[in-house]
């Protein structure tokens, strides 16, 4: 397998402001189970560059998987308010269902 980690730090050592090298960090992370690296970089993105959309549904689908669901409840909320803001009907939608389907999940938190 191949390692992009080191690649795609140096890329956002060159562009601090790049949010697809920040989201393609966090993916990274998370495909290797460093979840609270993936973490670090989805809630950066979503403090430093609140519009890059597509943060929300990862951010919300990764605090979900470490079963902190009272946050990723809001994670989606959040995304859905900025998709409304932008326009975006897919990502409206698509965080929508997302927040449907975990207020349907027989858990809390603290389980």
């Amino acid at each position: 397998m191949i390692d992009r980690i080191p690649t795609l730090l140096g890329f956002l050592a060159d562009d601090p402001e790049d949010a697809f090298t920040r989201f393609a960090l966090a993916q990274e992370y998370a495909k290797r189970g460093d979840l609270e690296q993936s973490l670090g970089h989805y809630q950066a993105l979503v403090r430093e560059q609140p519009d890059y959309v597509g943060t929300y549904y990862h951010l919300g689908k990764l605090l979900e998987a470490v079963r902190r669901k009272g946050e990723a409840e809001q994670v989606y909320r959040a995304g859905i308010a900025v998709a409304e803001r932008l326009r975006d009907a897919h990502s409206r939608a698509e965080l929508n269902d997302a927040l449907l389907n975990l207020q349907g999940l027989g858990w809390d938190d603290d389980e």
